[in-house]
């Protein structure tokens, strides 16, 4: 499951937009938010590079954890 380190998420608002631009890209994608932490993990068929492109793409500054 990757893993991202995501920075600039401060509220429920920002949980729900990430978790929006990762299902735009994989509707059955499951997306697991932890706010407090700045992490999400994400269980999908595409590519990390392709998720994390989504996740900057609504704003939000992300990079894959290994």
């Amino acid at each position: 499951m990757p893993t991202f380190d995501v920075r600039g998420m401060t509220c429920g608002h920002c949980v729900k937009a990430v978790t929006a631009s990762i299902h735009e890209l994989d509707p059955a994608a499951r997306v697991d938010v932890d706010l407090a932490g700045g992490v999400v993990k994400v269980e999908s068929d595409r590519p990390a590079e392709a998720i994390a492109n989504a996740i900057v793409e609504a704003g939000y500054e992300a990079r894959p954890v290994s």
